[in-house]
This record gives structure tokens, sequence and C-alpha cells, in this order.
């Protein structure tokens, strides 16, 4: 029995791990994580190739980025995901939250600006195009915390609260939308807060950790309005395949502590980052201010002790 048109056996065994992990590769993501990770080692080859570092920490990071879809989407917890809401929540965290995090913590767009060739005067190559993009008004729009936050809130609330949902999950394009857009929303959500690469939108670091707080207790909520409801309220989910031996209301109560769960840990990742961040921002700017002090005889630090000395004057 087929399990809206995917092509895929509704007759699951019950869940385990061990079962959850064996391949089964998605065409679509299986696909587009090998090109990723091609294009990203191109990139870091580029670069070597010319004598130019790039920080091993960025490529495992990346790594570890593609591969968690990949986990996701080409395993059989994309097969149970169909049917159990539970794992299916672990793929939506993992995609929206997890993934792009450590995606960008890869610092891909950093890489493209320095791997891609100038194009000679007059003409616009990808790279120009990309610098293009990153200076338009598109970006300074859907990276704008106005837009930002109400997306990664809808992408909750209108998907599994709303009829769409339910419709995306009857196809297998509408399925791999949902997660494409899932993936998206977090990169889009992430990418200023994080700082890595070059943006339209770069707030300081305040505002950064304000935007993170911002939209993750939206993810609590919504775990608690899923474990406290008396009834499935996912049509897609009500009727598990009696193979998994599970009852609808109780992975539905599992999956919001899931999602409620879930949202605590990138928030510590993210937090950990900008106070990384923060602390060399702070570490450079110091050097600066020595080299500079050094080079003109620390005139700021003389010019502050003859303010001392005239406050000091008009005393006496």
């Amino acid at each position: 029995m087929d399990h809206s048109g995917h092509g895929m056996t509704m007759d699951l065994p019950p869940f385990t791990l061990g079962r959850g992990l064996e391949f089964s590769p998605d065409p679509f993501f299986l696909v587009g994580c090998l090109v990723g990770l091609a294009v990203y080692g191109w990139g870091v080859a580029r670069l070597r190739g010319r004598g130019d570092a790039w920080p091993v920490s960025r490529t495992v990071f990346f790594t570890l980025g593609v591969l968690s879809v990949a986990l996701m989407m080409c395993t059989k917890l994309n097969d149970y995901g169909m049917v159990m809401f539970s794992v299916h929540m672990v793929q939506h965290m993992v995609i929206s939250m997890l993934s792009p995090i450590l995606l960008l913590l890869g610092a891909p767009v950093t890489l493209a600006l320095r791997a891609l060739p100038v194009a000679p005067r007059g003409d616009k190559g990808p790279r120009e195009l990309l610098l293009m993009l990153l200076h338009s008004r598109y970006m300074r729009i859907v990276t704008h915390p106005a837009f930002t936050i109400p997306l990664f809130i809808a992408s909750l609330y209108g998907f599994y609260f709303t009829p769409l949902f339910d419709t995306l999950m009857g196809s297998k394009i509408g399925h791999i939308t949902m997660m494409v857009h899932f993936l998206a929303v977090g990169l889009v959500f992430f990418w200023p807060i994080m700082g890595v690469d070059p943006g339209p939108h770069r707030p300081g670091y305040v505002m950064r950790m304000l935007e993170l707080f911002a939209g993750m207790p939206f993810h609590a909520f919504f775990g608690i309005a899923l474990m406290m409801a008396s009834e499935p309220m996912i049509k897609a989910y009500e009727n598990p395949p009696a193979s998994l031996g599970i009852d609808a209301l109780a992975d539905q109560n599992a999956a919001g502590g899931i999602a409620w769960a879930f949202s605590e840990i990138p928030s510590v990742l993210v937090l950990i980052a900008l106070v990384y961040q923060w602390y060399h921002s702070e570490q450079r700017q110091a050097v600066r201010k020595d080299r500079a002090a050094d080079r003109d005889g620390d005139k700021e630090l003389e010019a502050y002790n003859a303010y001392l000395a005239s406050l000091q004057a008009r005393g006496q």
C-alpha cells in the first residue's frame, strides 16, 4: 500500500534507530548534497592551489551541514517521516535549525567570493553577479529581522495548523518543496545572526542575540500546543500504519516534545559562536589600537592626560 503517491510502502516495521538510519536516498537531496560538497571542495582546492589559506574548521562545519541534510533525507528517516509525526519533526528541526547553522559556519559565500575569478573590466561574471545580489534591495529585505522572524514563525504555524501541510505531503514534489523551504528559511534567518558571511544586514552582537531569542520561544509554544492537544491535529498523521504499532496522539505528543526541546539546541550553538566572534573582534580591535599607538606615539593617551590636567587646573 503506497502513501500519498510517494511509492513507498506504508507497512514499515516498528521504528528503531537502526532501521531509521538505513540508506534510502531521495534522488533530489542526494544529488544536491553531492553537488554542494563538490562545489565547496572545488573552491577550497582553488584557494589552496594559489597558496591562499582556508580554515579547516570551516570545511568541517560545511561538510557536517551537508551530511546532516543527507542524514535526514537520504535514509529511512525520510520514509518513517512520511508516516510518523515524531520522526518528521526531527527532520524539520534538523533541516531548519541545525543544518543551516553548520552550513553558515562553513562561510560558503565568502569562499565563493574568494574562489570565483574576477571578470574582465566591463564584464559581469559569476562573482560580480553574486556581489550584485548581496548588495541588492531584495537581499536587504529578505535578511531584515522584520522579514526573517515572521517567516521563521510562519513556517511552523502556517504549515502545520493549516491545510497546506497535508497538501504538500500529498505528492513527492510537494514534500521536497516543503523540506527545501525549511532549509531556505533557516539559512535566511540565521545568516545575519551568524555574521560569518558578508550580507546587507549586519547588526551588532547584542542585536543579533536579540534576533536569535526573538524567534526561538515560538518553537517552544508550538511544541507545547502539540503536547496539550487532546486529539491528532495533523490529518496526514492521524491514521498511522498498524505495522508501526504506535498511537497517533502519543506520537504527536512526542513530536511536540521534540519541537520544544530542540529549540534550545541551536540557541546555545549560535550563542557560543556569537560570543566567540565578539571576543575575537574585540581582540582584533585592541591589536589595531596598539599598532596605532605605536605609530603615533600614543597621542590619544597624551590628549586624554592633557584633558585631565586641564580639568585639574580649572579646579584650583
